[in-house]
């Protein structure tokens, strides 16, 4: 099988196959999925003699693929957790990670909001039977959903509704195709699906929603793998992020 065969087998499948010299793995958060696309072919089209491959997912199952030996060279995170448990399963080089995007959690419901639902206050009224969530035991949105509406004491009410999603485009794709009647999502993955659902209230967080982002310590990593992170939060870089509404940290 050649390699370009197999790599496609390895994607669909969910896993990464080693990088070819001039290749650089990067693996990420579901959320960062349509800017870091945007990302990877902008640095290509500046650098013709590299490719970046990309992998998505929340970011606790990334992590976990990474430490059980799946190949990247760089890993951005949705969350302080998931990058604090990588620098303790020594997965990541800490003198590279730093901070290098900000959003927010917001509250969204289908387009035609069947349940006219305005706030918070509202996932309590009666006919509202399905609210969903990132799995808050590995998806990044949903652990700061949850803190959050643990400070608003939203969260029993939210709690005994929950229908849980495996990463945030997941828990936006129940919203949009109407099959729950509100869920939390990254405001920058609402703003994909503005025609789809609709924001009805930005959720306080008790910690910022803040993206760390760091190099994959191993054998054989990417010599272009610090480049391409010194683009991502390069101003060049940057502009790209926020054309998808991602603000500076």
């Amino acid at each position: 099988m050649s390699f370009r065969r197999l790599l496609a087998v390895c994607v669909l499948s969910g896993v990464v196959a080693p990088a070819m010299a001039g290749e650089i793995l990067v693996s990420a958060a579901a959320s960062l999925t349509n800017a870091f696309k945007d990302l990877a072919a902008q640095y290509q089209a500046a650098h013709p003699d590299t490719k970046v491959l990309t992998t998505f997912g929340a970011s606790d199952v990334v992590l976990r693929q990474i430490t059980e030996g799946a190949p990247a060279d760089v890993f951005a995170s949705a969350d302080q957790k998931a990058m604090d448990k990588a620098a303790a399963a020594q997965a990541i080089d800490p003198a590279s990670r730093v901070d290098f995007v900000r959003n927010e959690v917001v509250l969204v419901v289908p387009a035609d909001n069947p349940r006219a639902i305005r706030s918070l206050k509202d996932l309590s009224k009666p006919d509202v039977k399905r609210i969903a969530l990132g799995n808050p035991a590995s998806v990044p949105v949903g652990r700061y959903t949850q803190a959050a509406l643990e400070k608003a004491g939203a969260w029993d009410t939210v709690k005994a509704r929950e229908i849980l999603g495996q990463n945030v485009r997941q828990v936006l794709s129940y919203v949009e195709r109407g099959e729950v009647d509100a869920g939390f999502v990254f405001a920058t993955d609402a703003a994909l699906m503005k025609d789809r659902v609709r924001v009805v209230q930005a959720v306080q967080t008790p910690t910022p929603v803040v993206y760390p982002i760091a190099l994959v310590k191993r054998d054989g990593r990417a010599p272009q793998a610090a480049d391409f992170l010194k683009y991502v939060i390069s101003p060049e870089g940057q502009a790209v992020l926020a054309r998808y509404g991602f603000a500076k940290p």
